[in-house]
């Protein structure tokens, strides 16, 4: 499971602590949940070596992105954008690519066009904004089969990460409004909840649904 969207290394703390496998720094200046890049780094250096920091992008141009990763210790990459191939394979790093999943969205088509995405996190469509929307989008939608891990995001929060997870038959999960107290500041109760959560569906839900997940 992903919490994304920290800017601040208590909650870094918190999110740790509570299970999160993957912490999820914003580097889109436009998001209401972009961290700057001093208490982005600052943020890393808590972070253990067995838990992912991943770096959120949007259409980011090359010299962004390597800036990035000139001063944070980035494990992982996320593009949630128009980006190719070539483009997010440049960077040496393993990499989600996100889609936002309006009606007309071909998953196939995007997994032709980034056949060695580590993950496609499946997110909300929104035309007004990308990603963090807080809405979720029809969790049927996700029960695919993809070359690699499907990621679901979008409206999740404690109360129905159990129901997304059993009708999407997501390998993950990956949380940020629905954890906050507003954007960027996140509730570490709601954190603890949702992390719990998620790790009763491992315990109790997963062996019922083809596939299980990976949380």
């Amino acid at each position: 499971m992903k919490i994304c969207g920290l800017t601040r290394e208590n909650d870094a703390a918190v999110a740790i602590a509570s299970g999160a496998d993957a912490l999820g720094l914003i580097f889109f200046p436009q998001s209401r949940r972009a961290v700057a890049l001093e208490q982005a780094a600052s943020l890393a250096d808590s972070v253990p070596a067995l838990v992912d920091l991943v770096g959120v992008f949007v259409d980011p141009s090359e010299a962004e992105v390597s800036n990035v990763l000139d001063r944070v210790p980035l494990t992982v990459l996320q593009f949630h954008g128009e980006e190719t191939r070539e483009h997010c394979e440049r960077f040496g790093l393993p990499y989600i690519k996100a889609v936002r999943m309006r009606d007309e969205v071909d998953l196939d088509i995007v997994c032709d066009q980034h056949p060695s995405a580590s993950a496609f996190l499946l997110d909300t469509y929104d035309p007004e904004t990308v990603g963090g929307t807080g809405a979720a989008f029809d969790w049927d939608r996700a029960r695919v089969s993809l070359p690699a891990p499907v990621i679901l995001a979008g409206g999740l929060d404690a109360g129905n990460v159990g129901d997304a997870l059993a009708q999407s038959g997501a390998w993950a999960v990956d949380v940020s409004t629905g954890v906050e107290l507003e954007p960027g500041i996140k509730s570490p109760e709601k954190m603890v909840e949702f992390c719990q959560a998620v790790r009763a569906w491992d315990l109790h839900g997963a062996g019922s649904t083809a596939g299980g997940a990976r949380t």
